[in-house]
């Protein structure tokens, strides 16, 4: 009898413990379902004149408060959301020019900006952006932000980021931060 009572307590219990392990992590890991069968067109040139340029905001980390402060700058103005952003980026990694610190490693390199439905900006690196990633939370925390801020600042269409590394979707950036889901923007990390 003590054998059939404690399988009537084991059994439900083990089925409760299952259901809450699915429930709970049953997407973890995956990319917007958007990202699955995805082609992503080729790049091309600016449509507009030579001469057209627009003022962005990018936001780069004080060492005084460890804060985003942000710095204008002027891009060429492109033929769609997806050619600004690819600029924006480039400029990110170029580093400050007023002394504040670029969180993105220098070597990185930007593959691709595409855009998927619900306004998710797909930002595709090389390996060297998690390769040479700085290690700890707040330095992962700081690059994540510095873009998305940067992105969904600049443009209306952009109201999440969800990070590539050569292609590919990766756990981490570099051990701490997850990258399984888009990132919205965080204001409370901008200086005011």
């Amino acid at each position: 009898m003590p054998r059939r009572r404690l399988l009537l307590l084991v059994v439900p219990g083990l089925t409760l413990c299952l259901a809450a392990f699915f429930f709970f992590f049953q997407n973890r890991g995956e990319a917007p379902r958007e990202l699955k069968d995805i082609s992503v067109p080729p790049e091309t040139a600016s449509a507009a004149g030579e001469d057209e340029t627009r003022t962005v905001v990018l936001y780069f980390l004080s060492d005084q408060d460890g804060l985003l402060h942000p710095e204008q700058r002027t891009i060429p103005a492109g033929p769609a959301v997806e050619w600004e952003a690819r600029r924006l980026i480039e400029e990110l990694i170029k580093g400050s020019r007023t002394g504040l610190i670029s969180p993105l490693p220098p070597e990185s390199e930007l593959r691709q900006v595409f855009m998927i439905r619900g306004g998710t900006a797909v930002v595709d690196f090389s390996k060297e952006f998690a390769d040479r990633h700085p290690s700890g939370s707040t330095a992962e925390m700081t690059t994540i932000y510095c873009l998305v801020n940067s992105l969904t600042r600049n443009f209306s269409a952009i109201k999440q980021v969800f990070f590539l590394v050569n292609g590919n979707e990766r756990e981490t950036l570099n051990g701490h931060i997850s990258l399984a889901k888009p990132f919205l923007p965080l204001r409370s990390l901008i200086a005011e």
